[in-house]
């Protein structure tokens, strides 16, 4: 059989290919053979038909069509046929026709796979990962690549339309470590000195406009070894944008209109236009600067009731200055006292030690801590956060911030218990003014909250020796429900105020030197004003295909622990490839 003549996928057929001859390529997905007949599905990237093989009229293909098992792979020439009204399968878009076997050739058998390739099975997760390729013949999960290959085509031709220049970065490249820790790749030639995999092409785009392209955009790999969750890889992918001459309101219009054509081609609707939000006033009602806006359920401070309680948990934190926030659970959600336990246990990580719950049974306040607090205190928080009947305020006293991060995560957890919002509506947001630095205690500075290279304001300039938790940045993020999707900033192109920020991070001139001399020698060589953008590609996929995780839409991701199943990686190497690199290893 001549495989390139292939006519069709199995997918595409339908009556219209009635009369037709046809030569399929694929794997079997099931056999049944019924006397003198035998039904072959045959499954390829594109969908399922059904094969015929008939002992009558073609005895020799119906012999090695019973032999067929499960995953070989097979080539069949044959004519299309309507298979009748009583016949018909509804739940195949190749339901109507089946293929009248005349010639086959089986060009690799197969042994029976360790789990059932259909879309309907259920896997163990380490089973699945561990045969990613085989996971990948399930059709929906072939499907999930096939629709993320479609929004990169999507995206590339939508910026190139917009006058982008696709232009490819290093792998092998600098090691900058400020934010994620860098994968380090050691240099042979050069023994003792290490490349590092770019966390983000940040640095080079800002380059390109520096070389004057104007308009830049990549689809392109980054790497960040850190802790992971269920929407974060070691290597992902994002679409990286950067432009010459912008403003914050201009990288947003083109980040939108790239979305919304995005969405148009999935069918997914969002509401519009897109609300700004500032990341106070996004901490300040829902705790997170990437908040779900699909509902309510809104965050307050109550420091000016509980401080004439008697709570000494209360007076205590307003005394060290630290806050008290609540937030108002629907009566559909009344805790019992396990689901406070539960509660006190989900806000341990955020430095919350405990939850005070407060309800309103019969009008009246019900609750351990309601002698503490008093019935007066306690009526006024429930009205205050409008608790109805039977309905709960749950307060935590921390610093503002935890305390605020630690309520959102109530938030979302009850938002989603009590379908509060319908899955089917999506939200976009940008959150924009975010503070340029947060004090790290673990280093004992000042660190950016987006990176080095985020512009100020240039009214903050004044503030950076001695307040700079008062320094706002030019940087914005896009959420969509509850979900950073991108992030960017404008970006500094003075080389006087980069040091003064580099300084501020408490950088030593000579070690800013050493990290971004290359970056600071560019910029004196007439540097563009610039900012840009990046989106999540993994995570935009996985939101718009409504999956569960990033790894979902990955063709081959790593484990939340970071291992490849399949190609049993990282794994120790060769003592000889470490040798000729000069590193040793020291056990632990």
């Amino acid at each position: 059989m001549n495989i390139e003549k292939r006519t069709h996928y199995c997918g595409e057929l339908n009556k219209n290919n009635v009369g037709e001859k046809v030569i399929l390529l694929g794997w079997v997905r099931r056999q049944r053979d019924l006397g003198s007949l035998i039904f072959v599905d045959l499954r390829d990237r594109s969908g399922i038909v059904q094969l015929k093989f008939s002992q009558e009229k073609n005895p020799e293909e119906y012999f090695v069509g019973k032999k067929l098992r499960s995953e070989f792979v097979i080539g069949v020439e044959g004519e299309v046929f309507f298979r009748g009204e009583k016949d018909i399968n509804p739940h195949l878009p190749t339901g109507e026709v089946e293929v009248l076997v005349s010639k086959m050739e089986v060009f690799s058998e197969a042994e029976t796979p360790p789990f059932s390739i259909e879309d309907e099975a259920i896997i163990n997760e380490e089973l699945k990962l561990q045969y990613r390729y085989l996971d990948l013949r399930r059709p929906f999960q072939n499907r999930r690549i096939q629709l993320r290959h479609k929004l990169t085509q999507t995206v590339r031709e939508h910026l190139s339309k917009e006058g982008f220049i696709e232009i490819e970065t290093p792998f092998l490249t600098k090691s900058t470590p400020e934010g994620a820790r860098d994968f380090l790749v050691p240099s042979r030639l050069r023994k003792g000195t290490f490349y590092a995999l770019p966390q983000s092409p940040q640095l080079f785009k800002q380059l390109c406009m520096v070389a004057g392209f104007d308009k830049y955009f990549q689809i392109v790999r980054c790497f960040r070894d850190e802790d992971l969750r269920a929407d974060r890889q070691p290597e992902f992918t994002q679409i990286d944008i950067e432009i010459s001459f912008p403003t914050e309101k201009a990288i947003m219009e083109i980040s939108e209109r790239l979305l919304l054509k995005v969405f148009k081609e999935f069918s997914f609707e969002v509401s519009l236009p897109i609300p700004k939000m500032s990341y106070k006033e996004a901490i300040e009602r829902y705790g997170s600067d990437k908040p779900d806006t699909r509902f309510g359920m809104e965050l307050k401070s109550v420091e000016h009731i509980v401080k004439e309680g008697n709570f000494g948990v209360f007076l205590k934190a307003i005394e060290n200055g630290e806050s008290v926030r609540a937030i108002a659970i629907p009566k559909e959600g009344l805790i019992s006292r396990k689901e406070l336990s539960n509660l006190e246990e989900m806000v341990k990580p955020f430095g919350v030690k405990g939850v005070v719950a407060i309800q309103r049974i019969d009008g009246k306040p019900k609750g351990s801590q309601v002698k503490y607090l008093g019935e007066d205190a306690s009526n006024r928080i429930l009205d205050f956060m409008r608790v109805e009947e039977g309905g709960t305020a749950l307060l935590v006293a921390s610093p503002y911030l935890s305390a605020s991060t630690a309520l959102s995560q109530i938030r979302l957890y009850f938002g989603k218990l009590l379908k509060l919002y319908d899955p089917s509506k999506h939200s976009l947001l940008w959150v924009h003014k975010f503070p340029a630095f947060e004090w790290s205690m673990e280093e004992s500075r000042w660190v950016s909250i987006h990176h080095p290279f985020t512009m100020i304001k240039e009214e903050d300039i004044a503030l950076l020796e001695k307040e700079p938790e008062k320094v706002e940045s030019i940087a914005y993020d896009i959420v969509l429900d509850g979900n950073e999707i991108g992030g960017g900033s404008i970006r500094i192109h003075n080389p006087d105020l980069q040091k003064k920020i580099f300084k501020t991070l408490g950088f030593t001139e000579e070690e800013a030197n050493q990290k971004f001399g290359f970056l600071l020698e560019a910029f004196k060589y007439g540097t563009p004003p610039h900012g840009g953008i990046a989106f999540g590609l993994d995570r935009l996929c996985m939101l718009i295909l409504c999956c569960d995780s990033i790894r979902d839409v990955i063709p081959f991701p790593k484990t939340t622990s970071g291992l490849c199943l399949m190609t049993s990686s990282p794994s120790e190497v060769d003592q000889d490839q470490l040798k000729e690199l000069k590193i040793k290893i020291e056990k632990e």
